[in-house]
């Protein structure tokens, strides 16, 4: 991403400003969900109906639609990677309803390397020292943090709800990858595709009746997890990506899961134990050296259209 020399010191301040608040937004939409009372399909349902909603209007209000350029390629592939975005949402919020934010959240921050794993065999990319190196550290964190050993059941495994979180993580490495190909549509059209698409293949899985026992508060959080962490958030998001280098938003999306962290850790009392905190620090150290590799190949192209996903 290459920055725009006309952009002024009040552009980027305003834009650093709302990346951000759309980072630590992000990062509370574990405990939010926590709060909701409504299982993973039923969230994810209102999360893509509330964005399709909000980001049409946006999309409309904006006149961007006069300057779309469509072309069924396009279409397609966005559809596909709608395919993989709404179920990387369902398969998340199944595992914050299986374990803690913080084991859930670190655990699905394997994506990126997963991006490099998978590009590697799609793409036949060759990994350099860094890039198994990171694979390697990733891989033994997540072991740490399942606590997994010789007498763990797959039942055991399936209810810990780390698998959940992998398979979040691998849906949205199969975003990320499948996403690299759109060129001409817009984010906005991009993702109100993705979200519209959404909500026509979770109606079947449904249960409307989760909705009429929900308290005042319950209905609350819901709204809130579709309007503010989707709706708003990707505003913000989207409306800051042009004004800002693709190093700082690569440092700064790591407010993300600090923040899940620190609300898991301080309002529902969370402690991970010794291996657990391990096996957290080496996900993040692994992640950490994906930056590393990607800014030293100086795949700026297709690192900004990584950057471009929905969380």
């Amino acid at each position: 991403m290459q920055q725009d020399l006309s952009i002024t010191p009040k552009q980027k301040s305003t834009a650093v400003l709302k990346m951000v608040i759309s980072m630590v937004i992000f990062g509370s939409i574990g405990f939010f969900s926590e709060h909701t009372n409504l299982q993973s399909f039923e969230l994810v349902f209102v999360r893509c109906l509330c964005a399709t909603v909000f980001l049409s209007f946006c999309w409309l209000a904006s006149g961007q639609y006069k300057t779309e350029k469509w072309s069924k390629r396009d279409v397609l592939q966005t559809l596909a990677c709608g395919f993989f975005l709404v179920f990387n949402w369902v398969f998340l919020f199944k595992s914050f309803e299986e374990t803690s934010v913080t084991i859930a959240i670190s655990v699905y921050h394997l994506a990126p390397v997963l991006v490099l794993l998978l590009g590697s065999i799609i793409y036949r990319e060759r990994l350099n020292v860094i890039s198994v190196s990171s694979i390697i550290i990733c891989f033994l964190g997540t072991v740490l943090i399942s606590g997994i050993n010789g007498s763990t059941s797959l039942t055991q495994l399936m209810g810990s709800g780390i698998i959940w979180a992998v398979l979040a993580a691998l849906f949205y490495a199969l975003t990320t990858l499948v996403g690299k190909g759109i060129q001409n549509l817009s984010p906005y059209t991009t993702t109100f595709l993705q979200t519209g698409l959404g909500v026509i293949i979770l109606i079947p899985f449904i249960h409307f009746d989760a909705f009429t026992n929900l308290s005042q508060g319950n209905w609350i959080m819901v709204v809130s997890t579709g309007i503010i962490h989707t709706g708003i958030v990707y505003l913000l998001f989207f409306d800051s990506l042009r004004f800002l280098s693709t190093k700082f938003i690569s440092i700064i999306v790591f407010l993300d899961p600090a923040v899940a962290i620190v609300l898991d850790t301080v309002f529902t009392g969370f402690r991970p134990d010794l291996y657990q905190t391990l096996g957290i620090v080496m996900i993040f150290a692994g992640m950490t050296l994906t930056l590393v590799r990607r800014r030293g190949k100086g795949d700026m192209v297709a690192e900004d259209k990584d950057i471009e996903q929905i969380h």
